[in-house]
C-alpha cells in the first residue's frame, strides 16, 4: 500500500467540508421568541426564559397580592395599552425602555387584564407580559421573551462526503464513518474549526467533546460517544463508533447545558460517500504515485491507477479515534463504474496511514473508458446499493466534451471566477401525457435562460454527464442548494426560421428573472436552421445564436417498457432515427408515496447505438413511487457570444415523456 502525504490528505479533508475553512455568517446560539399563556397560583414563580413555573427563583415572583422580579431581572409596567399594543412590541423596543427598569414589585390592583409589563430577565432578555385573566388570587399571562437560546437543534444527519439525504437506499451512516451534522445552536463559535486534524493520536486522539459540544448517539440499546473532526453552531463532523448497532439509531447534541431533541437515522454495516469538490459532483482524484491532484485541465488518462477519499467502507474498531497505522481492507464495494464501465478495484479501506473514518479507494481506469470533462464515477455493493454519483475529467492532458462543445480549458477558466453569465437558448418538440389522464399533447416551445452562477460550482453542477454515463440527484422537501443563481436581462429575444415567422420570446420576470419562454403553433418546428436574435439588455447584449434542428426525428421505440420501472432489473430503452453525429438524452424521476423525497436520473448515449439500459444501480438510488421517464434526441450544443456572457450554449431537441411507476 502507498502512503499518502499528510498534507494531501489534509487539504482533501478541508477541501471537502469546505465549510471549515469559511466564516458562517449565523449567531453564536440558535435564537427565537418563546411564547406561552401560564397561569400562576399565588406564590408561583415564572421564567421568562424557559417558560416554566416553580415555587420559587423565575423572572418573577406573584405572591397572590403582587408581581415580584426575582434574582437581577428588573421589570416595568406599561399600562393596560391592551393586547393590540403587546402583539406589536419587539425586542428593540423593549430594550429602549433601559433605566425604566426596576426591581420594584407590580401591585394586583395594577394588574387588570389588559395590563402589559416587560420584564429583563436573568438571562439578560426582553418579554413583554400580557394580563389575560385575573380570578381571586390566580392570574394568566401571555408573554412573548425575544432572542432566546433555544439551545441546540438537530436539521440532518448526513454522510461527511456522500451527503445523501434521508429517505433513500444509499443513505444512512456507516459504523465508523464521518457523519455531518447539521442544524442551529450546536456549539459556541460561529465556524467549523478542524481540531486535531495534524496528529489525530495526540493527546488521546480526536475529542469527544469540542467547542462546548458533546454528541450522544442510542441505537439497540447501546449508547456510544463520537469523537469530533470540528464541531461550528451550523454543522460538525464526528466519527461514529464502529460498535454503533447497525439499525435506527437516535443522535442528541448537547451544549450549554441543554440537550436537543433527538434526531432519528439510519445506522448501516456500509455506505460509501465519495470527497467532491466543494459540495459538485467532481470527484477528489489523485495520482496514487505522486499525489497530484487530477482536474479539468489535467485529466485521468485511460490505463492510468487513481485514488479515491471518501468514508462509509463500513466498521474498523481499532481506529474510531486515533490515526490509522496502517492498511486496513474492508472491501464494501464490489464494483466502480467510471462512464458505466466497470473499474478494476486494487485496493479499497483505511487510508494507511491515515485519519479516523477516512477511506480510499484505487481503481484502474479501463483504456475503453469513455472520455469527456464529466465522466460518470459511482460505486455499488455487493446488494446493489450505489454510492453518491460523482464525475471527473478523463483523456489526455485537458479534458474536452464536443457534445457540449466545452474544453478543460474553458471549464477550468470559467469555475476559477467569482462568478459566471451564462445564456442557453434551445428549441423543443416536447410529447407529454395530457394532463386529462389519457392520450397525449405535443408542444413546440422556444425557451431563453440568462443566469450568473458562484462559479466554483459552474463546471459539475450544469447538470451535464459526458457520453456513456449516468449522473442521479437526490434531494428531500427541506433540501437547499448550493451555490446561487441570479437571473440576467438579456432584452427581448426573438426566433425565427423555416414554418415559423419572427416570434418574440416573453420574460418570466419577476417570478424567474432570466428566463424567456414562447409557445409555438403545433407542428411549427421541423428540421431546418433556426435563429435566435436578441436585443440586449441591462446585463446581456446583443447576441445572434443558430440551431439546426434534428432531422429525421427520433422515434422511442420501445415506451411500453417505461411504464412500470422495476428499479432492481434496469431499464432498457430502444429507438430508431434521429440525426447522425447527435446523442440522445434518457432521464426519469420519482417522488416517494409522501412526497418528500424525490430523485432523478440522466443518462447520455450516442444515437448511433440505438439502444441504452438505464443500470439497476442508477435506478436504486431513485425512492419508489410515481415519477416518469423522458427519451430526447438532442443536437450538438453551438455556442454563441454576447457582451456580459461568459459562456453561452444553443441546442434543439425532441423528447417524448410518459407516465411511470417506480417499484
Amino acid at each position: 500500500m502507498r502512503k499518502v502525504p499528510n498534507a494531501v490528505l489534509n487539504a482533501i479533508v478541508l477541501h471537502t467540508t469546505g465549510i471549515a475553512i469559511l466564516a458562517l455568517a449565523f449567531p453564536l446560539a440558535a435564537l427565537a421568541n418563546l411564547s406561552g399563556t401560564p397561569t400562576l397560583s399565588a406564590n408561583m414563580a415564572l421564567s421568562l426564559d424557559t417558560g416554566t413555573t416553580s415555587s420559587s427563583g423565575g423572572d418573577v415572583l406573584w405572591s397572590g397580592a403582587m408581581m415580584t422580579p426575582q434574582g437581577k431581572a428588573t421589570a416595568y409596567s406599561l399600562g393596560p395599552v391592551g393586547s393590540s399594543a403587546f402583539a406589536v412590541f419587539t425586542q428593540s423596543t423593549l430594550s429602549s425602555f433601559g433605566p425604566l427598569y426596576t426591581s420594584a414589585a407590580i401591585p394586583a390592583s395594577t394588574l387588570v387584564v389588559g395590563e402589559v409589563f416587560a420584564v429583563h430577565t436573568n438571562g439578560g432578555n426582553y418579554a413583554a407580559v400580557l394580563v389575560t385573566a385575573v380570578s381571586g388570587s390566580s392570574i394568566t399571562l401571555q408573554f412573548t421573551t425575544f432572542g432566546v437560546n433555544s439551545g441546540p437543534t438537530i436539521t440532518a444527519v448526513q454522510n461527511n462526503y456522500g451527503n445523501i439525504p434521508a429517505g433513500f437506499a444509499n443513505s444512512g451512516i456507516a459504523q465508523g464513518a464521518l457523519a455531518q451534522i447539521y442544524g442551529t445552536g450546536l456549539s459556541n463559535t460561529p465556524t467549523a474549526q478542524i481540531t486535531s486534524l495534524q496528529s489525530p493520536s495526540a493527546a488521546g486522539g480526536l475529542p469527544t467533546s469540542l467547542n462546548g459540544a458533546t454528541v450522544k448517539v442510542t441505537s439497540g440499546g447501546t449508547t456510544v460517544t463520537p469523537a469530533f473532526y470540528y464541531a461550528g453552531n451550523t454543522v460538525m463532523a464526528v466519527v461514529l463508533p464502529s460498535n454503533t448497532p447497525v439499525g435506527t439509531a437516535q443522535m442528541t447534541v448537547t451544549y450549554n447545558g441543554q440537550t436537543s431533541a433527538p434526531f432519528s437515522f439510519q445506522v448501516v454495516q456500509s455506505t460509501m460517500g465519495f470527497d467532491t469538490y466543494g459540495g459538485t459532483p467532481e470527484i477528489v482524484a489523485q495520482n496514487p504515485l505522486t499525489g497530484a491532484l487530477y482536474s479539468y485541465a489535467s485529466s485521468v488518462p485511460p490505463g492510468a491507477e487513481v485514488a479515491f477519499w471518501g468514508s462509509g467502507l463500513g466498521a474498523d474498531p481499532a481506529v474510531d479515534t486515533t490515526a490509522v497505522p496502517g492498511a486496513f481492507n474492508k472491501n464494501g464495494l464490489a464494483h466502480v463504474y467510471v462512464g458505466g464501465v466497470d473499474a478494476p478495484i486494487a485496493y479499497q479501506g483505511e487510508s494507511g496511514p491515515g485519519y479516523p473514518g477516512v477511506d480510499e479507494v484505487f481503481v484502474t481506469i479501463p483504456m475503453g473508458v469513455p472520455t469527456g470533462c464529466n465522466v460518470s464515477v459511482v460505486g455499488v455493493s455487493a446488494s446493489g446499493v450505489p454510492t453518491n454519483f460523482t464525475t471527473m475529467p478523463i483523456g489526455n492532458g485537458p479534458c474536452s466534451d464536443p457534445v457540449y462543445g466545452i474544453t478543460g480549458a474553458q471549464l477550468t477558466s470559467l469555475s476559477s471566477q467569482t462568478n459566471v453569465a451564462n445564456g442557453t437558448v434551445l428549441l423543443e418538440i416536447s410529447t407529454s401525457p395530457a394532463t386529462s389522464g389519457s392520450g397525449t399533447t405535443t408542444n413546440d416551445i422556444a425557451v431563453a435562460s440568462f443566469q450568473s452562477y458562484t462559479g466554483y460550482t459552474f463546471g459539475s453542477t450544469s447538470g451535464l454527464v459526458s457520453l456513456g454515463g449516468c449522473t442521479v440527484n437526490q434531494t428531500v422537501s427541506s433540501s437547499g442548494s448550493s451555490g446561487t443563481t441570479t437571473g440576467l436581462d438579456a432584452g427581448t429575444i426573438k426566433v425565427s426560421g423555416p414554418g415559423l415567422s419572427s416570434t418574440t420570446l416573453m420574460s418570466e420576470a419577476p417570478f424567474l428573472a432570466g428566463f424567456y419562454e414562447a409557445q409555438l403553433a403545433a407542428g411549427s418546428l421541423s428540421s431546418g436552421t433556426y435563429t435566435f436574435t436578441g436585443s440586449g439588455g441591462a446585463n446581456v447584449g446583443p447576441f445572434t445564436a443558430m440551431i439546426t434542428f434534428p432531422n429525421p426525428p427520433l422515434t422511442w421505440t420501445n415506451q411500453a417498457a417505461a411504464a412500470t420501472v422495476m428499479r432492481s432489473a434496469g431499464l432498457p430503452v430502444t429507438w430508431t432515427g434521429g440525426a447522425t453525429g447527435t446523442y440522445v438524452e434518457i432521464g426519469g424521476n420519482s417522488s416517494s408515496s409522501s412526497g418528500s423525497a424525490f430523485g432523478s436520473f440522466t443518462c447520455i448515449a450516442p444515437v448511433s447505438a440505438g439502444s441504452f439500459t438505464v443500470p439497476s444501480y442508477v435506478l436504486a438510488a431513485l425512492p419508489a413511487g410515481m415519477g416518469s421517464v423522458t427519451v430526447e434526441n438532442e443536437t450538438n450544443f453551438s455556442s454563441f457570444t454576447a457582451t456580459g456572457l461568459n459562456n453561452g450554449f444553443a441546442a434543439g431537441f425532441v423528447a417524448v415523456e410518459v407516465n411511470s411507476t417506480y417499484n
